[in-house]
């Protein structure tokens, strides 16, 4: 509020010792104590202006209360780099990570063109257990080898769901470096003349990342799932609690909306054979999928599937057991080995396990 006084000066002076008024709009850290603005026109009798403090309730402004989000607008790249910073993750494994992340941006867009460019329905093949590939099955599953990590991968989970234009998603699982996993192969130029041999060199080594592949879930550094549905978010965890990004569809950015994800002590969803994981770990709740008379180890895969996202809801503060032990203790004897699981909050899964007992 300014406050007009009869002055003697030929200038129009406006002067402040304390800018509280101003501060409102125009937040300046370290400003001076004094504000001084000088107009060069001068007046026969001038009038000095000077700047008065008011509390709200004189001005009728109403003090914003609002707490501050505890997060700035941060995208995933960023966090990354933090926590490369921060010494959470290397170098290396923050390329592995962002390689993820835009393979499940490709996915999302096939996925939302799929009906578009005649990618529903089978291909006509069927995967190891037996089971018939959808279009989408096949181009989200291709096998690189390079770098040091290994990286587990369910590219499309429910992907039955694709045709009907329901939720789907991708699991994945980051382990450490492995010497049997870097592959010594001869120089290019003797590539020509020894091919047979160099096919038979990257046979070998690629059993021996394979069979290495099998670890227990507790050795796991990073693991994750995509959601595909009405929005697309990455969520995440390094071994620092869980955190989800948003897919902003304007930018093509991954931008941070849910930061340190705990799920409840206890909780109302109750999903058997249902793909609520994600409405489990928001709101707390449980998630099985038992063995039965078809499938009597289950449905679901330990390595790339239980262990990731057991992995994941220990890091939020839930627990996971296949009724009897803790998912990640267990040590797939093989790649696609199955598992009864049940998974979500700490007090719902204690509660299973006294009846299983």
């Amino acid at each position: 509020m300014f406050e007009a006084i009869p002055t003697s000066s030929s200038q129009i002076t406006f002067s402040t010792s304390r800018s509280s008024i101003i501060s409102h709009l125009f937040p300046i850290k370290n400003r001076p104590h004094h504000i001084r603005l000088s107009f060069g026109r001068r007046f026969a009798s001038g009038i000095r202006c000077k700047a008065v403090e008011i509390t709200a309730a004189e001005s009728g402004i109403k003090e914003d209360k609002r707490k501050k989000g505890r997060y700035a607008l941060e995208n995933l790249t960023t966090w990354l780099l933090k926590q490369e910073q921060a010494g959470n993750i290397d170098a290396e494994l923050t390329v592995v990570l962002s390689g993820i992340s835009l393979a499940c941006k490709q996915i999302a867009s096939l996925l939302q063109r799929s009906s578009i460019i005649n990618l529903t329905g089978v291909q006509g093949t069927t995967n190891i257990q037996g089971e018939d590939q959808k279009k989408l099955d096949v181009i989200s599953n291709e096998e690189t080898y390079s770098g040091n990590y290994i990286v587990v991968f369910d590219p499309i989970d429910g992907s039955a769901n694709i045709d009907i234009a329901l939720t789907t998603g991708s699991v994945y699982g980051i382990y450490g470096p492995d010497e049997q996993c870097l592959f010594d192969i001869d120089d290019d130029s003797t590539l020509s003349s020894h091919r047979s041999s160099l096919t038979r060199q990257l046979d070998e080594a690629r059993q021996r990342c394979i069979i290495n592949a099998c670890q227990p879930g507790r050795n796991l550094l990073a693991s994750g799932y995509c959601l595909y549905s009405s929005s697309v978010v990455f969520t995440i965890s390094i071994g620092k609690g869980v955190f989800a990004f948003t897919l902003d569809p304007t930018f093509g950015e991954f931008i941070l909306t849910h930061e340190d994800i705990k799920i409840p002590k206890t909780g109302k969803i109750y999903s058997f054979n249902e793909g609520n994981y994600d409405l489990m770990l928001l709101y707390g709740g449980i998630y099985g999928n038992p063995k039965n008379k078809n499938s009597k180890n289950g449905n679901l895969r330990l390595l790339y599937e239980c262990a990731p996202m057991s992995y994941l809801v220990e890091q939020a503060g839930g627990k996971a057991t296949d009724g009897h032990q803790r998912i990640l203790d267990i040590k797939p004897e093989q790649i696609h080995q199955r598992t009864p699981i049940f998974i979500g909050s700490p007090d719902e899964v204690d509660k299973l396990q006294q009846y299983l007992a």
